[in-house]
């Protein structure tokens, strides 16, 4: 891929603020697209941004034009106040931008979910997670690659207090030889892999990538 175009939901939140910071100093896109609901922190002349109303998609979808889509969205239960204003957040806004993005013929997605995302779960956070991968894997997109990574190694100023403890106990049994599957991710690497994935001649159409998946990359 090169001279495309990247469009990024997400972006002020710790993997997507790597995202863009990787995808403007990338030859290979031309144009990094941010839809977001509060003004960046970083200018560049290959950054656009569009403060949108995701509450009204119908107001700004005919932006929604270029070649990959990369969603980034998510939220906690405490800064959403409510399971209903987490749910919109971390799948209505994002299905809704991806169903945009596909039906303007924008041909690769990229999602980061979560590590034991599914359906089926009776935990609230696993089963919306499960329900959006489900969901954007029926779109008309020609590539669909959907990331489930476990604790993140946030930016400092991003990094939550339970995600430090939970990173430290972690930590620990790694070096014990114990709980090699929720090793903590640096979202610098993510957001790398989130990039070259698309540029891998053997991806396939639709892939879901677990932790040690993402690292085997």
């Amino acid at each position: 891929m090169s001279g495309f175009t990247a469009l990024v939901i997400g972006a002020t939140g710790a993997t997507g603020t790597e995202l863009v910071n990787q995808l403007i100093k990338d030859n290979q896109y031309t144009s990094v697209v941010v839809f977001s609901r509060r003004p960046l922190l970083i200018t560049h002349a290959t950054l656009t941004t569009h403060i949108v109303d995701f509450d009204n998609p119908q107001a700004w979808a005919h932006l929604v034009q270029g070649d990959v889509l990369f969603s980034a969205l998510a939220t906690t239960l405490k800064q959403a106040g409510s399971q209903k204003e987490q749910y919109k957040i971390d799948f209505t806004y994002q299905y809704q931008t991806a169903a945009t993005a596909a039906a303007n013929g924008v041909a690769n997605y990229v999602l980061v979910s979560a590590m034991g995302a599914n359906a089926s779960s009776w935990l609230f956070y696993p089963r919306i997670k499960g329900e959006l991968d489900n969901a954007v894997a029926a779109l008309s997109f020609k590539q669909i690659h959907i990331f489930r990574p476990g604790y993140l190694l946030r930016q400092p100023d991003k990094i939550r207090s339970m995600e430090k403890l939970g990173i430290a106990i972690i930590h620990f049994f790694n070096k014990l030889g114990l709980f090699k599957s929720q090793k903590p991710l640096p979202v610098e690497v993510l957001a790398h892999i989130m990039r070259s994935v698309l540029l891998n001649p053997a991806a396939q159409q639709f892939q879901i990538y677990s932790l040690d998946s993402i690292f085997d990359l």
